[in-house]
């Protein structure tokens, strides 16, 4: 299945100009873009209604932004939301407004530091002993430092929580998930980067939180495939996904000039949050181990300048699994 075979495929125009807005970034990610290919021939259709009713599904980074307009869609899709979060009081807060706004909404909060591997095995056997069957996962948490910051395991902050303990949860809930989907929310500002399979930690050169950032989610995509074919074994389907320029609260804290320029044609969370919310709820199961923004699966280079070679993509993966403690053939 190609990713235009998911559902109806557009016509050429349409596909032309999905792609030129897609290249352009400026008419692709922001709110234009969105409504621009919405009204295009071939827009994949929406989940049913009742596409999520009496399923689990996680979202890490569930207390703000993308994270909570996430929540309250899966909600309205009939799931059981298990909300993700490092302050467990600042997720009870939001659990209780969206409950407020949507009481039929079914919504527990779990604590949980994904920048933390041992939190992260922690949280997994005890939410793995509760629940038998988790139909989704949503590794939407994200962090962006002002300076140069570890985890508790030592790993460079911006790669432990977007990439490096992600793949400890999934791995310890492979069980669990069995035949169930995974997302990892991404990031357009990847295309600027490429994969620093050397310098993982980014300990050589001055500190840029932006440059960090982008790095971590640019070893997302390039371990996207690995990933996808280990945990398919279990039937698990990992796709990543980018909301575009989104107006979350990440961005007004750590990028205020970006955000100025921009502010008229940002997306607000719920336009961010929609693919993937689309990717776990959608029948039949869209493709795995591709990179979607819009509903549609995306190349993970603009540039020929990041284009890695598989030499480099397997010195990615195996920094990965000792990271991790994952037995790289299973």
């Amino acid at each position: 299945m190609t990713p235009y075979q998911h559902g109806r495929r557009p016509p050429l125009v349409a596909r032309a100009l999905d792609t030129a807005m897609d290249r352009s970034m400026v008419l692709g990610y922001t709110t234009i873009g969105l409504r621009v290919r919405r009204a295009l021939p071939g827009w994949p259709a929406d989940p049913s209604a009742d596409a999520l009713e009496g399923k689990d599904v996680l979202v890490t980074g569930a207390s703000s932004g993308l994270g909570v307009a996430t929540v309250e869609a899966l909600a309205a899709l009939g799931a059981t939301v298990h909300l993700v979060v490092r302050d467990e009081a600042k997720g009870e807060r939001v659990r209780a407004e969206i409950a407020q706004r949507r009481p039929d909404a079914q919504l527990r909060v779990w604590r949980c530091d994904v920048g933390d591997l041992d939190d992260v095995r922690r949280f997994a056997g005890v939410i793995g002993d509760e629940l038998s069957t988790i139909h989704a996962v949503i590794h939407n948490a994200g962090v962006m430092p002002p300076e140069r910051t570890e985890s508790a395991q030592g790993h460079e902050l911006s790669m432990a929580v977007h990439l490096v303990g992600p793949v400890v949860m999934t791995e310890a809930l492979r069980p669990q998930l069995a035949g169930g989907r995974v997302v990892l929310v991404s990031s357009g500002g990847l295309y600027g980067q490429v994969l620093r399979a050397d310098d993982p930690g980014f300990l050589d050169g001055d500190y840029s939180p932006t440059t960090a950032y982008a790095r971590s989610k640019r070893m997302q995509v390039e371990m996207l495939p690995i990933l996808a074919d280990r945990w398919s074994l279990d039937g698990i389907h990992l796709s990543a996904m980018h909301p575009g320029w989104a107006d979350t609260p990440g961005v007004q804290d750590s990028l205020p000039r970006f955000r100025a320029i921009t502010r008229p044609v940002l997306r607000d969370d719920a336009q961010g949050a929609d693919t993937s919310v689309w990717l776990v709820a959608v029948e039949p199961v869209p493709p795995a181990g591709l990179f979607w923004h819009d509903r549609r699966a995306r190349p993970i280079n603009l540039l020929p300048t990041t284009r890695v070679g598989q030499d480099g993509r397997s010195a990615a993966w195996a920094w990965l699994t000792r990271s991790t403690d994952l037995d790289a053939g299973s």
